[in-house]
């Protein structure tokens, strides 16, 4: 009898060949769907997100052609709990939240995952582009970057454990981007010359002030931007519209450049300063999972990466009460608090957690 996979189709071209792929190696499949949220109570248009009926619909315009049975699953209710009350909470601590590895973590590879197992699957199968292999000497389950690079997706996988590794497929690993667009071609797929999704889904088009308004029913306020001396220097819309490292948008002068370097939600107030007040060589993040070790017990030399399209650069790491400390071999620009430090050993995924400092 086959295994049983069943596919997160998002009505995109990677993980409708994601399905074809464990088709034809012999997988029993069907597709699911996952509603995440209503377009209207986000305040946006139908048109602008990969979570529309549209999506639903070349989900299902797929899954038919392959002959596969397709279920839409509502999980609304725990989207809007984990993944858009954890971005606001994260935005109202004054940190730059990665809603798309909670997404991943507490949506595909948790939710879907308990759904895979009452319906009796085995595998939860997604379009990532990452691989799975199993190392025979440690007894651990791994997580590698595709062969493809350019398209790794690992960074935002990082908080995988060995139990969901062990249920989870994908098989677009080892091919390139242009390789999955002709596959959907040669199939007559719908959505083979599908553009990519590039923004967050609930905030597609970049206002993330305009959504925590509307989200929270909360305006922002406006407070004082300062420099590191605590002088004055202007006016700032609300601490939700500035990240760490932020140098446009400011809407101040000040006679030359300035970069947003702190933000202070207690005091609603936000810091401006030089390029180099933007440098460290060190943070400190916890909410860790590791992958390819069970724990550090000493320290270890990796590569690490503190933002997804952010080249992972030497350090060493280890773990002391509890938290992740990584020390770079040199300073690195803008480490933001609330995104994720990822650890790799050339292309294993070692492990990684949230920053706090």
């Amino acid at each position: 009898m086959p295994e049983k996979a069943l596919i997160a189709m998002s009505g995109g071209v990677d993980s409708s060949v994601a399905a074809l792929l464990m088709l034809e190696a012999g997988y029993e499949c069907a597709g699911a769907t996952m509603q995440l949220f209503h377009n209207e109570d986000a305040g946006i248009s139908r048109e602008k997100t990969c979570c529309s009926l549209d999506d639903v619909t070349d989900a299902k315009a797929v899954a038919s052609r392959l002959g596969m049975l397709h279920y839409v699953f509502n999980f609304s209710g725990q989207f809007r709990e984990q993944v858009m009350q954890r971005f606001a909470d994260c935005y109202a601590r004054g940190e730059t939240p990665n809603p798309c590895i909670d997404c991943n973590r507490f949506l595909k590879f948790e939710a879907l995952m308990e759904r895979m197992a009452v319906m009796g699957f085995d595998y939860v199968v997604t379009g990532h582009y990452a691989r799975v292999e199993y190392d025979e000497t440690t007894g651990r389950y791994l997580l590698k970057k595709a062969v493809d690079e350019t398209k790794d997706q690992s960074y935002v996988l990082y908080s995988l454990t060995q139990a969901q590794l062990r249920h989870v497929r994908f098989p677009l690993g080892t091919f390139r981007k242009a390789e999955i667009r002709e596959i959907a071609q040669r199939h007559g797929f719908v959505n083979a010359r599908k553009k990519d999704s590039q923004d967050i889904c609930f905030v597609p088009d970049g206002d993330h002030a305009g959504f925590l308004e509307r989200f929270t029913g909360k305006p922002c306020v406006p407070g004082d931007f300062t420099d590191r001396q605590g002088n004055v220097l202007g006016t700032h819309k609300g601490i939700e519209h500035y990240t760490i490292g932020q140098g446009r948008g400011l809407g101040i002068s000040v006679g030359h450049k300035v970069y947003v370097c702190e933000i202070c939600p207690a005091e609603n107030r936000v810091i401006l300063g030089d390029a180099a007040d933007l440098m460290s060589d060190s943070l400190i993040a916890d909410d860790v999972n590791f992958i390819s070790v069970p724990e550090l017990t000493a320290p270890l030399r990796v590569t690490a990466k503190i933002r997804y399209r952010h080249k992972a650069q030497p350090a060493t790491a280890w773990t002391e009460n509890g938290l992740l400390h990584v020390k770079f071999d040199e300073p690195q620009r803008a480490i933001t608090k609330g995104q994720a430090v990822v650890l790799y050993q050339e292309d294993v995924v070692v492990g990684g957690g949230t920053i706090v400092g």
